[in-house]
């Protein structure tokens, strides 16, 4: 038997993990703005969307941890609007 590659499951648990990450400026009026980001794992097609950068950590440990028992993380999730 082979060894499994990096992308292959081993017990079961996912390897690696693929995601496409999008940001983008919001522009909230006033001269105000913020960065916002859609997060998508791709294999399984998971989205997830975030407000700012300790979001984008959240939304990818919560993302790991939905497919593996091990890692658990919390999200925040927006509604696209």
């Amino acid at each position: 038997m082979s060894k499994p590659t990096p992308i292959q499951e081993t017990n079961g648990l996912a390897r690696s993990h693929l995601f496409t990450v999008r940001v983008w400026r919001e522009d909230l009026g006033e001269g105000c703005s913020e960065w916002r980001g859609k997060v998508q794992h791709v294999t399984s097609g998971e989205v997830r969307y975030f407000r700012d950068w300790p979001g984008l950590v959240a939304c990818l440990q919560a993302v790991i941890g939905n497919q593996s028992a091990d890692t658990r993380g919390s999200y925040r999730a927006i509604e696209e609007e």
